[in-house]
């Protein structure tokens, strides 16, 4: 068995000139392999079984000569994949599952009927540039550019990626070597295997954006520790995909799922303040608040956007007074444009910033400050914490909205973010109890969140009226101010029936 460890790339024709010369630059020695056309097929049964224990089954056949490979369950952290990996020669290209080790299969499955259902589900073919690649201190590390296409149902998606993966020595040089590859490239870390890219063909399901940030999947045995990985993980992967989502289908809401995740991965690290020194994330912290203020424009951009659908009851309103269409128009076309926001995705920045996040993760790096304390707040369980930390949200939040005398749009706009920060340890660590009792408790305070949206959207609206006292004006300021005690109504009822729901991680 190999593990594969290794970093991922998604780059472009139009860098790959620059690759041989940068490697060398790192490098004690470079041996340049032959460039080889490898042609994949990978296997599964019609129900998935293989995918439903997230294990890979393929065969590669390259100058007349075959191979079978198993790649079990693994980790994927940033553009970082490390799985155990099992390779045998095979004549031809059927898999033949009873040559692998017994051992290596999870409790329960059944080879046999396994090895009966198999089919080939999708292919790829691509040419294999290789790099043997030896550093000063004796780390060896395999450069490769695949170049070619996946295939499924007559459905193609072109493959261009750069991996680096660590054959021997010290895993810090294969992220030194990943560091200059983004310092000096345009290029983006790689979440997606070109598996997962198959299976999604295959099957016709293209990548989507989700609607919310969803919970993190955590376990009633894991420790603290495990819970910051679990929380951390959750939050890259969901940058990741949707960063993956925009270049696909550029959309605003895309872009707020990204902001999303970042903010999820800030509150990780103030949630878990038990274990995580403040001052060891001071940079990434910084970097972090740094690409939440590159996006920080998407919220008014959806703003503008709502006002100008024809779908959405303002349009008829903001239609009517031409002047108003011109300054939403005005502002429209000085927000960022799509090749803006990809330059981002694409920039050194924004990629270290995955990479540190990375290495962060996969390191420990809170360790590095640890006392014994903190190791001993570290494998505390963390059910046994989480009450205790969700208690800590749940008096700020009553603080926030239990006077008894109705709050006003600017208090509610003013709560905003401290209410949508408070709810996100509510993502962290919900997964832990009791699905109904959750979703009752959480339901009215996302009423409400949502509601501090519309009145954005309505206040953002009014101030873009404001000096101008033509009647089209007049009358639209007269319907906002409607809309506005309407929807204040509203809210005011969901702040009453957080009085009535009782906190669901108490017994």
């Amino acid at each position: 068995m190999d593990t594969e460890i290794e970093l991922k790339f998604l780059v472009s024709e139009a860098v790959i000139p620059s690759i041989p010369a940068l490697i060398t630059q790192f490098a004690k020695t470079v041996k340049n392999k032959p460039a080889r056309n490898l042609q994949n097929a990978y296997f599964d049964t019609p129900s998935r079984e293989l995918r439903a224990l997230d294990i890979g089954l393929r065969t590669r056949c390259c100058d007349g000569i075959c191979e079978q490979t198993i790649k079990l369950a693994g980790e994927n952290v940033g553009g970082l994949h490390q799985r155990p990996e099992y390779n045998l020669p095979i004549d031809g290209n059927r898999p033949q599952l009873h040559d692998f080790d017994a051992s290596i299969w999870p409790h329960g499955v059944q080879v046999d009927a396994l090895a009966d259902n198999l089919y080939p589900l999708f292919s790829t073919n691509f040419i294999r540039r290789t790099w043997l690649v030896e550093t000063q201190a004796g780390t060896e590390i395999e450069v490769v550019l695949d170049k070619g296409e996946v295939s499924a149902n007559a459905n193609v998606e072109p493959i261009c990626e750069l991996e680096v993966e660590l054959v021997k020595g010290e895993r810090s040089e294969l992220f030194s070597l990943a560091e200059k590859l983004i310092d000096n490239l345009p290029l983006r870390m790689g979440y997606y295997s070109k598996a997962a890219r198959g299976y999604r063909l295959a099957d016709d399901q293209p990548l989507k954006a989700s609607k919310e940030i969803g919970l993190v999947p955590l376990s009633n045995d894991d420790s603290q520790e495990r819970a910051l990985e679990k929380c951390l993980s959750y939050g890259i992967a969901f940058v990741q995909k949707h960063e993956q989502c925009y270049f696909q289908k550029p959309t605003l809401k895309t872009l707020k799922r990204v902001t999303d995740g970042v903010s999820l991965i800030r509150h990780s690290l103030w949630l878990f303040s038990d274990i995580v020194e403040k001052q060891a994330t001071e940079r990434l912290r910084g970097e972090l608040k740094w690409l939440l203020s590159e996006l920080s424009w998407v919220e008014t951009a959806i703003q503008l956007k709502t006002f100008t659908s024809k779908k959405h009851a303002y349009y008829k309103k903001i239609n009517a007074a031409p002047e108003l269409t011109q300054v939403i128009g005005d502002l429209k076309s000085i927000q960022p444009s799509i090749d803006d926001v990809q330059a981002i995705f694409t920039s050194t920045r924004y990629n270290l910033l995955l990479l540190d996040l990375t290495i962060w993760l996969t390191e420990r790096g809170w360790r590095q400050s640890w006392g014994q304390a903190q190791l001993q707040a570290g494998e505390q369980p963390i059910h046994d914490l989480a009450a205790r930390l969700l208690d800590y949200d749940w008096q700020e939040m009553k603080e926030l909205v239990e006077p008894q005398q109705p709050l006003a749009s600017e208090q509610y706009l003013q709560l905003k973010q401290r209410l949508e920060r408070n709810l996100l340890s509510g993502c962290c660590l919900g997964a832990l109890f009791d699905e109904s009792l959750r979703m009752s408790f959480r339901a009215p305070w996302l009423d409400i969140v949502h509601g501090t949206f519309e009145l954005f959207t309505l206040d953002y609206l009014g101030q873009l009226c404001q000096g101008n006292e033509s009647e089209q004006f007049i009358k639209i300021q007269a319907w906002l101010t409607q809309k506005t005690d309407s929807l204040l109504s509203a809210m005011e009822q969901s702040r009453e029936a957080t009085r009535d729901v009782q906190p669901y991680w108490r017994d």
